[in-house]
């Protein structure tokens, strides 16, 4: 038995028939022309159809944008990444060795992508029944404590909600710095909102989430009554 498929079956509780689709899943593109990615495609459709319906089934009574919404934070990359850590499988992914050198194994696109090829993986070996059990494994922590309304709106858009219902301009979002290996890149963005005199720094693994830093502490500024004469 290959390290492989005993990880699949003590992590994932799956025993593969065609141990060669899980070879390939854990193939990036960087290793052969014969890699992961149409398993990705097929993955990233299984895990959304069977994340949507346990969504639907938990959440009876609540409309299709807060259910876009849930579903959108289960899937998104930096989910499934965490996932990936979680289950071990950076370091059994096949990267070429450029790749591989640059941390390849621990970076989110890798770890999600190849998260994805593996349930594309499942679900042709043994079929939608075993995809799905699998995922509902996988996500049985985040699934009995879903996020509730206000916790899916991020910082950015809350901000600029609130400072549009008052008349005042968008945010605006800078990038100070980016340090760190390519890998394990550390970005720092200001965001500025003109005219409330309210400047915060902050900092993240990719803009996006420094941007979302940053408009938090914004956000807990104004909240502490700081740079708030514009509050109606």
């Amino acid at each position: 038995m290959t390290v492989a498929v005993r990880w699949a079956r003590e992590q994932l509780g799956y025993h593969f028939a065609d141990e060669g689709l899980l070879d390939l899943a854990l193939t990036h593109r960087s290793a052969s022309a014969r890699n992961n990615e149409r398993l990705e495609f097929l993955g990233d459709a299984v895990l959304g159809l069977v994340v949507a319906a346990a969504v639907f089934e938990r959440r009876p009574v609540v409309g299709e944008g807060l259910l876009s919404r849930i579903r959108s934070r289960l899937v998104r990359g930096e989910t499934l990444a965490e996932l990936a850590r979680e289950l071990g499988l950076g370091e059994l992914v096949r990267l070429g060795g450029g790749e591989a050198r640059s941390g390849g194994h621990q970076r989110t696109s890798v770890l999600a992508n190849a998260l994805e090829a593996v349930l594309g993986a499942i679900y042709l070996d043994g079929g939608m029944a075993a995809a799905e059990a699998v995922v509902l494994k996988l996500y049985a922590g985040r699934l009995a404590e879903l996020p509730d309304e206000d916790a899916l709106t991020d910082p950015k858009t809350r901000l600029q909600e609130w400072l549009q219902a008052r008349g005042w301009k968008p945010p605006a979002y800078t990038v100070r710095k980016i340090s760190g290996a390519p890998h394990a890149q550390q970005f720092e963005v200001a965001c500025e909102v003109a005219g409330l005199d309210l400047l915060a720094e902050g900092h993240g693994r990719s803009r996006r989430m420094a941007e979302q830093d940053a408009a938090q502490q914004v956000l807990g500024a104004i909240l502490a009554g700081h740079g708030s004469g514009s509050e109606a």
